[in-house]
């Protein structure tokens, strides 16, 4: 009955949110009422499960979210998100950006921190959607997200990567060869896919896919009419409309620093973060290089470069603007994620791990396909119930890794199999699907035809390749 409630709230969520145009915050919180009081989890659990589940995610993202909102905000303010698209198109053209961009954030930026790679690609993928035309941002927002947890699941040192390695006694050396592979392929070929399904037509309508605040939009403004040329002049822009007037005002008074300055905010916190990484797996770490490795660390100092850089080339006043939209932005999003948290909270608080834990079990011998299966589905399962990508994997992996040396195929096939599964239709009821939302100014359909259906591909995608890899091994 766990499963069957867990699956009836998640339902209700989506259908208030996309038929009953419920606002998220308040039809996740009716989800996470219903799921609690019909499982079992009693009244003051379930209140506790909720506001313990929203604290607990503000304390494990929501400096993250603040801190990197502002950091797009103040770069935006700089031109460097237009100028890093304009180069980009220039170097890649416009027809291999999606490609170039999942590739990037899948094997060369994987992070053990999601969280940290959406908020710092986001206004990227924003501010490059108009060159690829009119499905250019659900393009892109599938390419980001399918890119971010094909890194995080296949490609070291992504934490669901690292989590099942250890469990399942896996070398990293001998995931990372494999895991590489199968992750830059999943990547780009669930990206071409998605640009198929956009491109066809009738799929993506931006008036109920897309939902943009007004900073976003004016920033948005700007964009465009910086990368196309369009503005020649304060008189023109004023002749042609007040978005493009903004455009020109955020112009004025820039100080033009090389791109790569500019984007020393965004690098520095990632070379921080995986130095740090690195350091604590090779055992070579210490209490400094753990504290500049700590993600919200690391992204205060990111922080303070663009506040410095934006003071710099645009000046106190726009630098004051761009922090005043950025406070604006995060406020939302960190409602609606810390929300989302208390839905998995609720979820966690019924025990349906352990409900499946008992269900699914490997007979001895299996078959290498039906073992594959059997794994993929676990995890599958588990994200889809639980709504965390790392927690299904780890959970999964804690489920086989007892029973593994009867299996007749190889612990990091099976590994990769649960990564596999374990990126699975992310939706409602993960925080990072509320982050994905808000921060690519999509709507909650928006938001399951790009995220949920990229990570559903992305995992049926990659478990062919999954059992290729066995047949190598």
């Amino acid at each position: 009955m766990v499963a069957l409630h867990t699956a009836v709230a998640i339902v209700l969520v989506i259908a208030l949110i996309i038929k009953g145009r419920i606002d998220p915050v308040i039809s996740l919180i009716l989800g996470s009422l219903y799921l609690g009081i019909a499982a079992g989890v009693g009244f003051a659990g379930t209140v506790e499960a909720i506001t313990t589940g929203f604290g607990g995610i503000m304390a494990e993202v929501g400096l993250l979210i603040g801190f990197g909102v502002l950091i797009g905000s103040l770069l935006h303010a700089t031109g460097a998100f237009r100028r890093l698209v304009a180069l980009l198109v220039q170097r890649v053209g416009s027809a291999r950006l999606p490609y170039a961009l999942t590739s990037m954030l899948a094997v060369v930026m994987p992070s053990i921190y999601v969280d940290v790679q959406v908020v710092l690609a986001a206004p990227v993928a924003r501010s490059a959607s108009p060159f690829i035309g009119k499905v250019g941002l659900p393009v892109l927002a599938s390419a980001l997200g399918c890119g971010i947890f094909a890194g995080y699941v296949f490609v070291i040192p992504g934490l669901a990567a690292i989590s099942i390695a250890g469990l399942l006694d896996i070398r990293l050396g001998d995931w990372l060869v494999h895991g590489v592979v199968i992750g830059l392929l999943t990547a780009l070929v669930s990206t071409l896919l998605m640009r198929l399904l956009f491109s066809a037509g009738g799929f993506w309508d931006p008036e109920t896919d897309e939902e943009v605040d007004e900073a976003m939009a004016e920033q948005e403004a700007a964009d465009r009419a910086y990368l196309t040329g369009e503005v020649a002049s304060s008189e023109e822009a004023v002749a042609r409309s007040e978005s493009q007037a903004v455009a020109v005002k955020q112009q004025e008074g820039v100080r033009q620093l090389p791109l790569v300055t500019l984007m020393l905010p965004i690098l520095v916190p990632l070379l921080l973060i995986a130095f740090g990484a690195f350091a604590e797996l090779g055992g070579w770490s210490n209490a400094f290089i753990a504290f500049l490795g700590d993600a919200n660390i690391a992204l205060f100092i990111g922080l303070l470069g663009a506040y410095g850089l934006s003071r710099a080339s645009s000046g106190r006043e726009h630098t004051n603007e761009a922090m005043e939209d950025g406070f604006h932005t995060t406020g939302e999003i960190l409602l609606i994620t810390g929300v989302g948290g208390s839905l998995g909270a609720v979820i966690e608080a019924t025990g349906l791990d352990s409900v499946l834990g008992d269900l699914f079990q490997a007979d001895a011998g299996a078959p290498v396909v039906l073992s594959i299966l059997l794994a993929w589905f676990i995890a599958a399962v588990l994200h889809l119930a639980i709504g965390s990508v790392s927690v299904a994997a780890i959970t999964a992996a804690g489920i086989i890794a007892p029973i593994l040396d009867s299996l007749t195929v190889s612990p990091i096939v099976i590994g990769l199999a649960i990564a596999s599964g374990a990126m699975f239709a992310l939706q409602v009821n993960s925080n990072f699907f509320w982050m994905f939302k808000s921060l690519l100014g999509l709507s909650t359909k928006g938001t399951l035809k790009t995220l949920t259906l990229v990570t559903s591909v992305a995992s049926v995608v990659s478990l062919p390749l999954v059992m290729l890899a066995a047949v190598v091994l």
